[in-house]
């Protein structure tokens, strides 16, 4: 098991790749930097793996599909995740790791939104998105997360062990945030400075298309997270529909004892069910989502242990 393990996700950064990968190494010299190639055509592989990376590969594209094979295959007391543009400091990564390894924390968010973000950055909708998730996340789960889509993370190995990863792209920083705070873990929000990419270096996230999927992986994940609270607010939309169309039916009967809109009436009583159902569908969810909770805390302490087990092996 390693101590620290500096976690890079690449996919064509052959211009900014080597000195990723230099600065961590000067930055934590006793952590393993390793860098997952995502299917790259410009030798970031061969560039990563002369400036002393472990160099390891996933063929699915996309990053949700890069972090779960390193989840998966790498085991270490703290991991630190980055990006391999350059665009998060390398010396601030020691603060991260204090958090996990010193105070317990099981997630440790690089916070860029409270530092230079908004100046670095020079895509107004990316600045916009981000305020808007975040946003929307802490009001639905009633967080503190000051930063949701930052790429820079630190966790602890019962985190890491335990996130069962969905996300194929670049919702999975949205998956990880939510995850977090449902599952009543320790997060801490540590300010980094950001800055924009180097000349020459270009995104792979497109400001629309990759913004609406995170929109509604929020959606998916407050459904599941949230069942109650969610079919709730269906129930109740589908109630005031309702009775919106009722009150002029009652109106008129109670005016002259005659219902001349039986449609409207037949199709009001069918809506109030489905609202019905709604809540109750909620209910049960939430009944089970209950259950679910109990047993992901009960296999918390098996991993518990077992990491307890592979440190006492390590020593």
């Amino acid at each position: 098991m390693d101590e620290i393990a500096v976690l890079i996700p690449c996919y064509n950064e052959s211009k900014t790749i080597e000195k990723v990968v230099k600065d961590f190494r000067a930055a934590l010299p006793e952590a393993v930097i390793y860098v997952y190639d995502n299917n790259s055509k410009d030798g970031t592989d061969e560039i990563a793996r002369k400036a002393g990376a472990v160099v390891r590969y996933e063929y699915q594209q996309g990053k949700g599909n890069v972090i779960r094979r390193m989840f998966r295959e790498i085991d270490a007391r703290c991991y630190i995740m980055t990006d391999g543009d350059d665009t998060y400091p390398a010396d601030e990564a020691r603060k991260l790791c204090e958090a996990v390894l010193e105070r317990n924390a099981d997630m440790v968010v690089g916070d860029r939104l409270s530092s230079s973000y908004f100046e670095e950055n020079k895509r107004p909708f990316h600045n916009f998105g981000n305020s808007l998730v975040r946003g929307a996340i802490n009001s639905m789960f009633k967080s503190d997360i000051r930063d949701i889509m930052t790429g820079y993370r630190a966790f602890s190995y019962q985190f890491v062990k335990s996130f069962p990863v969905l996300s194929k792209g670049f919702e999975i920083e949205t998956e990880m945030s939510i995850h977090a705070i449902d599952k009543n873990m320790r997060v801490e929000n540590v300010i980094i400075q950001y800055r924009d990419r180097p000349e020459g270096s270009v995104s792979k996230l497109n400001t629309y298309s990759d913004g609406m999927k995170v929109i509604f992986t929020i959606l998916k994940l407050y459904k599941n997270y949230k069942p109650m609270g969610f079919f709730a607010w269906i129930s109740m939309l589908l109630a005031v529909i309702s009775t919106l169309f009722l009150i002029p039916v009652l109106t008129e009967y109670f005016s002259t004892g005659l219902v001349e809109r039986f449609p409207t009436l037949i199709v009001c009583g069918f809506v109030y069910i489905a609202a019905i159902q709604s809540f109750f569908a909620g209910l049960m969810l939430s009944s089970i989502k209950q259950k679910n909770m109990q047993d992901y805390e009960m296999n918390l302490v098996i991993l518990d242990n077992e990491y307890k087990n592979r440190n006492q092996d390590k020593s």
